[in-house]
């Protein structure tokens, strides 16, 4: 009876070691799966869900009988986020909480939470790098041949554009009291370094006639991460 005696304590009392050093924690979404499909914390405890990507239409949602209300995309059955969201819980009565996606069933998991009192303000951690690229690329380097020049073969401009993606122009035509009026617009796939393109030059979205102008400039890489706007203006000479 006593080795039996003896191996029931010690089971407890790794059972009791193991809800203790339960702390908030965060679980990644990433790949149609959640980085930790069982979760054991103590009570009072938190939990936080990251969206890594690169896929992202996913929600946190209870289904179980005692976490019906909670929900990381209320009022809607097509979740969606963007990378770097975050959508955290916090449980403050023990026992096991079941969460699916809405779109998807195989993204579920568990989160189990003991009796034992546990510490709402431990350090579950950093959020862990994101599986797709945010970074917006740089534009830069802009310089125009000229800021007057006559016909519609345009005028050369060189750019500095960080990634691979594509560079748009907005044409805005200026009135005698300057202001702007939409004039359409050109795109050009471009490449990492110095980009070499013809501005203001007459295509099908864009009547190059005599007038002032300003144009903004915008590059989007691969990802959709989109640069901030620069403006040039120039004349076309009659």
């Amino acid at each position: 009876m006593v080795p039996r005696l003896l191996g029931l304590i010690c089971a407890l009392t790794l059972l009791l070691a193991s809800a203790a050093s339960a702390a908030n924690t965060r679980v990644s979404i990433a790949n149609y799966a959640w980085s930790r499909p069982q979760v054991q914390i103590n009570l009072n405890e938190r939990v936080t869900w990251d969206w890594l990507g690169p896929d992202l239409a996913h929600s946190v949602t209870g289904i179980s009988a005692n976490d019906l209300q909670w929900d990381s995309d209320p009022g809607t059955d097509a979740p969606v986020h963007q990378a770097g969201d975050s959508y955290t819980l916090q449980f403050a009565q023990p026992g096991a909480y079941s969460f699916q996606c809405k779109l998807h069933a195989s993204v579920r998991g568990e989160v189990i939470v003991s009796a034992t009192p546990g510490d709402p303000n431990s350090d579950s951690g950093p959020q862990p790098p994101l599986n797709v690229d945010v970074k917006p690329p740089t534009l830069g380097g802009l310089a125009l041949k000229s800021q007057r020049f006559r016909g519609t073969k345009g005028v050369a401009l060189s750019a500095q554009i960080s990634d691979r993606g594509i560079l748009d122009a907005e044409y805005y035509r200026l009135n005698s009291k300057g202001k702007r009026v939409y004039n359409g617009y050109k795109t050009w796939d471009t490449f990492i370094g110095v980009n070499h393109v013809k501005l203001g030059a007459r295509w099908k979205h864009f009547r190059a006639q005599p007038g002032r102008y300003e144009v903004v400039l915008r590059a989007t890489d691969t990802a959709n991460n989109v640069s901030k706007p620069i403006k040039k203006r120039f004349e076309i000479l009659g």
